[in-house]
């Protein structure tokens, strides 16, 4: 990647994480290009609008579990088949609060999801994420 400022997405119905994981990616200066989306299908929608625009395409996206309308393992299904219209590689976190195994084995079993993160995400992990990712 080069000197660009990577896109993040958060996408959770968790307001106060949104808050915060904004603050703390823009505070530790990994990028100010931060969307946000309630649910997995306000996400799905713009990734779908967007998909041939690279430009405007999250290059990592902090995924929830437990949201309203589109949880993340939905998400993760239609994402599946939307990949392949897409005109960038995008990097997906699953972030959650739930420690269940079951959720952390599934998100492990998932070929689109590269980790489980446990919230919350502290300033070092997401810095650790967006490096490793970039």
């Amino acid at each position: 990647m080069d000197n660009k400022q990577p896109i993040i997405a958060l996408v959770d119905d968790d307001k106060v994480f949104q808050l915060t994981a904004s603050r703390t990616i823009k505070a530790a200066n990994l990028t100010d290009k931060i969307l946000q989306f309630e649910n997995g299908e306000e996400a799905l929608q713009f990734l779908k609008v967007n998909a041939a625009e690279s430009e405007n395409l999250p290059d990592v996206i902090f995924l929830d579990i437990n949201m309203p309308f589109v949880d993340g393992w939905m998400f993760l299904d239609d994402y599946a088949e939307l990949k392949e219209k897409l005109t960038k590689q995008i990097r997906i976190y699953m972030v959650s609060s739930s420690i269940d195994p079951r959720d952390i084995d599934r998100a492990k079993r998932n070929v689109h999801v590269r980790e489980y993160v446990i919230k919350p995400v502290s300033r070092e992990k997401f810095a650790e994420l967006l490096n490793r990712a970039a």
